[in-house]
């Protein structure tokens, strides 16, 4: 089977990037307040040092993925 992966609308490839980048960022979620926690010993500044930085590399993963996704190189038709 060939799939032209290249011929996806647009609006799909950016509903992609934002689910990947969702999913993605509740895993990092969980592993950053777990770090967090052990080492400052505090569940509220774990839960806060978690959602402040994974909100911050949320939408900064979401435009590497997108700006990625006009990038050629690498990529064969």
């Amino acid at each position: 089977m060939h799939w032209n992966v290249l011929s996806r609308p647009a609006i799909q490839a950016q509903k992609r990037a934002l689910v990947k980048t969702l999913c993605y960022r509740l895993v990092m979620l969980l592993i950053t307040v777990t770090v967090a926690w052990a080492v400052v010993g505090d569940v509220g500044a774990a839960l806060n040092i978690g959602f402040v930085t994974n909100l911050v590399k949320t939408g900064t993963y979401y435009l590497y993925e997108r700006t990625w996704a006009h990038i050629s190189w690498g990529v064969t038709t």
